[in-house]
């Protein structure tokens, strides 16, 4: 990875860091206080087309925040206790049930139809989780990098094909923001997998490829099914 674009990455993170809790976009789902607010508990009337878009990117993205919640299982079940690694991997995950637990809202707010392949995405994320950490703690991490870097691409495209609808109704532009703000979380993991030296364990390329591709073409598939 390029050092200046990572270094501005970590800038980026510091500054969120600093920033209040509370001005999060998906803390908008998880508020109580805030169930009533039609950007949360109502969705906006849509053409044909932009509501395929909609369509397909929560169901996309909720059935990657499946994977990852199980990859993340994963590598705890194996790496857990491990002193250098361990509470890395916890942190992570707890990022990732928010995220799981804010797809869900979406999916129901939208009336989105959820992937068939939820139960596939979970033990398929589970072995991989697992199997990487099995590898030792730089296969763990390189398989973080390798996922975040696919989801933050991933992310990035979504917005830009998000540019099109039409933003009168509120909960347009917090879906957006929402997205936004996962996309920053993801490459904060991509961030700290290198930092805890993805890029040593063995075969990484080869590694990095593979987990790619198969992140790839999961998204592919669950844009259909």
């Amino acid at each position: 990875m390029n050092r200046a674009a990572l270094t501005a990455r970590r800038f980026t993170h510091a500054n969120k860091a600093f920033s209040s809790e509370q001005s999060l976009p998906s803390n908008a789902y998880t508020d109580t206080a805030n169930v009533s607010n039609a950007s949360v508990n109502s969705t906006s009337k849509l053409s044909r087309a932009h509501h395929r878009c909609l369509d397909r990117a929560i169901r996309v993205d909720q059935a990657g925040e499946i994977a990852a919640n199980f990859i993340y299982q994963g590598q705890a079940a194996v790496l857990g206790r491990d002193r250098n690694v361990g509470p890395v991997i916890q942190i992570m995950w707890e990022q990732e049930k928010k995220h799981l637990a804010v797809m869900d809202r979406l999916q129901l707010q939208h009336r989105v139809r959820p992937t068939i392949l939820s139960e596939v995405a979970k033990g398929a994320g589970y072995a991989l989780g697992a199997a990487t950490a099995m590898m030792g703690r730089e296969a763990a991490m390189a398989c973080t990098e390798a996922v975040e870097t696919v989801i933050g691409e991933h992310y990035d495209d979504q917005l830009r094909e998000m540019e099109s609808l039409p933003s009168e109704h509120p909960s347009v532009p917090l879906l957006k923001n929402v997205i936004r703000e996962f996309r920053d979380d993801e490459l904060e993991h991509l961030d700290t997998a290198i930092e805890h030296h993805s890029q040593r364990a063995p075969a990484h390329a080869l590694l990095s490829a593979v987990i790619g591709a198969g992140c790839q073409a999961a998204i592919e598939v669950c844009k259909r099914i």
